[in-house]
This record gives structure tokens, sequence and C-alpha cells, in this order.
């Protein structure tokens, strides 16, 4: 099966690193485009670029002000990578109290070890 391109949804669009640092400055407030070079260290054609990728999933909205464009997050097409992952949740939660309980046997046997050198 071919790989869907980046920009028909959401789990597609933030699988590359620079955008979701994109939607993680945007979900701080609205930003225009040379915020977002300078606060990403990259030139303005890539982060127009990735912009456009997330305008198209319906990830980001542009304003415009003036001569300049605002970007700003779009959550609602995130909450579909945040259902699918929810699903995962319940198994981390387990992984987690079975990790505590190794965690909690090994300190108890550390302590009693330290104990008979006494």
């Amino acid at each position: 099966m071919a790989r869907a391109a980046t920009t028909t949804d959401a789990f597609n669009a933030v699988a590359e690193p620079r955008r979701r640092e994109i939607l993680d400055l945007l979900a701080g407030g609205e930003c225009v485009v040379n915020d977002l070079v300078t606060r990403l260290g990259l030139a303005q054609p890539q982060v127009s670029k990735h912009l456009k990728v997330l305008r198209e999933v319906g990830l980001v909205q542009v304003r415009e002000e003036g001569r300049q464009r605002r970007y700003r997050l779009n959550g609602r097409p995130l909450q579909a990578i945040h259902d699918w992952v929810k699903k995962y949740e319940q198994t981390w939660q387990d992984r987690f109290d079975a990790l505590d309980v190794v965690l909690e046997e090994l300190i108890e046997e550390e302590q009693s070890n330290g104990r008979d050198d006494e």
C-alpha cells in the first residue's frame, strides 16, 4: 500500500518533527511567520512549506492583519490522534504499575541486604 500524502490527515502531518514544533509554538498563541522563523531557526520558505501542510489538514488557521498573516492552532483535528493514543493509555498504565512493583521489590531487597551487612 502506498504511503498517504502528508496533506491527507493530521496523523501524517504531525509525523514531521518540525511541524510538531510549529504546533507547540502556536499552542502558546498566534504567531506571524517571521516569529516562527526566528524561534525555529529555519529559513522562511521551510516554515511556510510546513505551515501550508498544517493549513491543508486544518491544524492551523490563518488570518490577515494588514500585511501580516497570523497563524493560530486549531486543535480540533488533533482529536483523532488523541482518541487513537487514548486506547493505549491503560496498557501504559498497567506497565508502569508493574514496573512500580518491581522497583519496590528491588528497594526492599537492597534495604534487606544492607541490614545484613551491619
